[in-house]
């Protein structure tokens, strides 16, 4: 890479990183379509909590 090549590339890694510290840096607001993925998440959690736990027994009872 030659010179000019490389303070470019430079130069767009430092704007990268310095729009990642803003995001960082800046408050995220949670929106109630936020609130519902999380309620949707704990609900699959808990489904599939659940059909592991059948699995585990269904798989219990044909070791016997």
């Amino acid at each position: 890479m030659d010179s000019s090549r490389v303070t470019r590339a430079m130069s767009r890694i430092e704007d990268a990183l310095a729009r990642i510290e803003r995001a960082a840096a800046s408050p995220r607001s949670v929106d109630a379509g936020d609130a519902d993925l999380a309620k949707r998440h704990e609900r699959l959690k808990d489904t599939v909590r659940e059909q592991l736990g059948e699995l585990d027994s269904l798989i219990a009872r044909l070791e016997r």
